[in-house]
């Protein structure tokens, strides 16, 4: 029975988690994408929130943050500092051409049995052991019945379900004349790999971003837009597109401003052993200027 209702409440909290993660969504705002000279710097904010580009909900964490120097070398934010509802931090641009700047990441999660007993994969944060209303749990916070990695599944383990999942969230700022380095794809996962300059975008112009999977054209990939601003707005003005064959997204701007850029995709090709499920996502802010 103890087996049953956890079961229960296992699937019970996959079935709302669309929901949820649907009202929340994570962005990156820089405060210009646009310099000239290389004595200047972009300040971001980073957060979770329900409107675009308002932070209302939860801060981003800025210790994943990276950032692509113009040659592809690897830069550093300053001045990073943690509110209540959003993160901020610096960027010096002080070379020339187009910096990229965000985050990359690959993780694993799942399930198994062993001993009769439901187990979770993945760093799962919660209230220290002990806490009132809330089950035991172990080190790290993570459940008790759980383990951090696909790699301490122990060699007993039965009914193993493991899904990985890759994310970038990125950003492009060009000090000067725009460049190509960082736009480059990297091969591996969901990749945007943009036509048009992403610094480049002006309203009354046709832009066009190529998406590519483990470096191949990813057609007929469904892509979401939304404009910054929908608390002044009565419609969330949500554009959604689709990849051709070729894997190119042709975008046509209704207005100039911030734009939310979101991709996501799901297949059966991951490069976890064990795991039979790979999701992947990409996800961009960019600035359309007027003409």
């Amino acid at each position: 029975m103890r087996a049953l209702v956890s079961r229960l409440l296992v699937a019970t909290a996959l079935l709302s988690a669309p929901a949820a993660l649907s009202a929340h969504r994570q962005w990156l705002l820089p405060s210009t994408t646009i310099v000239s000279g290389t004595d200047n710097w972009v300040t971001v904010d980073a957060a979770v929130s329900n409107d675009l580009f308002y932070p209302d909900h939860f801060p981003m964490p800025t210790e994943s943050i990276q950032v692509w120097q113009p040659d592809g070398s690897t830069g550093a934010i300053q001045n990073a500092a943690k509110g209540r509802y959003r993160s901020t931090f610096d960027v010096q641009l002080d070379k020339p051409g187009t910096w990229k700047i965000g985050t990359a990441s690959t993780s694993v999660s799942g399930s198994f049995r062993l001993n009769g007993e439901d187990w979770t994969v993945g760093r799962r944060r919660g209230p220290p052991q002990g806490a009132p209303g809330q089950p035991p749990r172990g080190p790290e916070g993570r459940p008790a019945h759980s383990v951090a990695t696909a790699a301490d599944i122990p060699a007993g383990a039965t009914d193993v379900k493991l899904t990985e999942m890759s994310s970038r969230n990125a950003i492009f700022v060009t000090a000067g004349e725009p460049t190509s380095t960082v736009l480059q794809p990297t091969g591996k996962g969901l990749d945007m790999q943009p036509v048009t300059h992403p610094d480049s975008l002006v309203s009354n112009e046709p832009a066009h971003f190529r998406f590519l999977i483990d470096g191949k054209p990813a057609a007929g990939l469904k892509v979401t837009l939304i404009p910054g601003g929908k608390r002044y707005r009565d419609s969330e003005g949500v554009m959604e597109l689709a990849t051709g064959a070729d894997g190119v997204l042709e975008v046509k701007w209704p207005a100039p401003g911030m734009y939310w850029l979101n991709a996501t995709t799901t297949d059966n090709h991951p490069a976890t052993p064990r795991a039979t499920e790979r999701r992947m996502s990409y996800t961009s802010t960019l600035e359309v200027m007027a003409p």
